[in-house]
């Protein structure tokens, strides 16, 4: 439904959230419907176009969606993870109002509570480009959205006692791809359909609990268009890993004899590959596909070159990153680095993650609501992880784990990964640049090596095992904004922390006042509600 109003397009949502069967792998488990949905229902916006979606919760528990990649520019409050929102109680709505400003690309959402990403609620959010804006390609023939991910058929609720009970997930079940997996026996509805001589877009991306994948055509290449926000330079690729939380537009060409062929998604870095397939089928098209599938890439070297090849397009007319001008990132000075170093520990006989010797845990009160209400002390510290983590991380500690950012300073991060397993991280809020990954360890003199010119602006990045990743940017979005693990068993035990950003100010032009509709939970629950900060 759209409707028009001074100023710019507003696109309103109603969804109901329901448990339903449904049975990506061939299993019928509990999942979790989006409209009777699974995967859920595509957001199809425009730049600048405000949403709406208005959420119903009519599950039996709280439940809460996050807009992965969407920068909600002086809005924390419409991110929808648990240090901003309270979770919409069962029987209960809540409305989302946020502008997708600045942006294109191709982006998902999911839900952030419990273990219920597992079972569903996922779904694609594409931002086209407006109509003033060129991208840098011609038209396609049709725009298609291809949400892949790992699958677990013991569903959310016992992944979550498994988790709790201080053990870790294992390895999946198998892999979907739009919530379906091919037999090959001849009788499968095509996925998508293709027109012999015209060039589709796939917007491919990774809404799994924890494997990375690697998709690819059978019999076509892809040309990569864009990466979580910003236009690529154009490379033509036989296969593309994607990792956990990740998003790519590739753009395909129908050029082969007309029939039907698969798209492959299979894991990467498992011990057994796992593999699901679709079928694209050419219209008018006579044939099966061929059941010889394109091979998988092997080693994750071939991974990280892949990534080295990844450059962001300059010269496209596109949404540039805030504040203008930023794109010149390789002549501002580092005013803060971050080390990041993830580790596996026990406490209290549980499997914990943490970060720099601390888990999170979260606080039954959003660490953005004691903010606004003036008892953050009731709730969290500030700054309890050191910038530089010890060489060795032998005690872990459990607490919610905030750092405040100064507004407008630019930062390094370097995420340290000090495990055999591969790690992807995300930052709500912002995009970055990754301007490095590296195997080994990160030492001041490893910045020589950083990609300063045109790193692509992104929001998700992987880090190798035994390796780290560098990104680069200013901190000029204020709000509290979560640094998760993607992978979710590690997000769920403790392997995150929040970003505090503060207006020096106190002005709306840095950020919005908490929205009337906001829930209250936790100790501000009955506490009367401040006069708005900012004026």
């Amino acid at each position: 439904m759209l409707t028009v109003q001074g100023g710019d397009p507003t696109i309103t949502f109603e969804w109901k959230v329901t448990y339903g069967t449904i049975s990506p792998l061939g299993v019928p488990v509990k999942g979790i419907l989006i409209n009777g949905q699974f995967p859920g229902p595509n957001i199809n916006s425009t730049t600048n176009n405000n949403v709406i979606v208005n959420v119903f919760n009519n599950l039996d528990e709280p439940f809460l969606l996050t807009w992965s990649g969407v920068q909600h520019r002086k809005n924390p409050w419409q991110d929808g993870v648990l240090g901003t929102n309270c979770p919409i109680p069962p029987g209960k709505n809540y409305t989302y109002k946020f502008q997708v400003k600045d942006q294109i690309g191709s982006y998902m959402y999911y839900p952030v509570t419990a273990m219920h990403k597992a079972a569903g609620g996922f779904g694609g959010l594409r931002i086209n480009s407006r109509l003033l804006i060129p991208v840098p390609y011609a038209d396609p023939a049709d725009d298609y959205t291809l949400i892949a991910g790992d699958f677990f058929n013991k569903g959310y609720t016992s992944l979550k006692k498994v988790l709790l009970s201080g053990r870790n997930l294992g390895r999946c079940d198998g892999v979907h791809i739009n919530g379906k997996v091919a037999k090959g026996d001849g009788n499968d509805e095509p996925l998508f359909t293709m027109e012999a001589g015209k060039t589709y877009k796939y917007r491919i991306c990774n809404a799994g609990i924890k494997t990375s994948l690697n998709v690819r055509f059978q019999g076509h290449t892809m040309k990569l268009v864009e990466m979580e926000g910003s236009h690529t330079v154009q490379n033509d690729y036989e296969s593309l890993d994607v990792h956990v939380g990740q998003c790519f537009s590739v753009l395909v060409t129908a050029n082969q004899e007309p029939k039907d062929y698969f798209v492959v998604a299979s894991t990467r870095f498992t011990k057994r590959e796992v593999i699901a397939t679709g079928v694209i089928r050419y219209n008018n098209g006579k044939g099966a596909p061929s059941p010889k599938l394109p091979p998988p890439p092997v080693s994750w070297a071939w991974s990280l070159n892949q990534f080295r090849t990844f450059r962001w397009n300059l010269t496209a007319s596109a949404a540039r990153p805030n504040p203008q001008g930023s794109y010149k990132y390789g002549s501002i000075n580092i005013t803060r680095t971050i080390k990041l170093a993830n580790t596996a520990h026990k406490v209290d006989g549980k499997l914990r993650y943490a970060l720099n010797g601390v888990s999170y845990v979260e606080p039954t009160t959003p660490l953005k609501l004691a903010e606004y209400y003036n008892v953050a002390d009731k709730v969290f510290k500030y700054d309890n992880i050191p910038d530089d983590p010890p060489a060795e991380i032998t005690k872990v500690t459990m607490e919610p784990i905030v750092l405040n950012m100064t507004h407008r300073n630019f930062i390094e991060i370097i995420f340290e990964n000090r495990e055999t397993a591969i790690q992807s991280y995300h930052l709500d809020g912002y995009s970055f640049f990754a301007v490095a990954i590296e195997t080994g360890k990160w030492s001041p003199e490893k910045r020589k090596n950083y990609n300063l010119l045109d790193a692509v602006s992104r929001h998700t990045i992987q880090v190798f095992p035994k390796s780290w990743a560098a990104i680069l940017l200013t901190f000029d979005n204020c709000g509290m904004w979560n640094i998760r693990s993607e992978v979710w068993d590690r997000h769920y035990l403790g392997q995150q922390l929040y970003a505090s950003v503060v207006s020096p100010n106190k002005s709306l032009k840095d950020e919005y006042n908490m929205p009337d509709g906001a829930l209250v939970c936790g100790v501000v629950e009955s506490m009367p509600r401040p006069p708005p900060p900012y004026t």
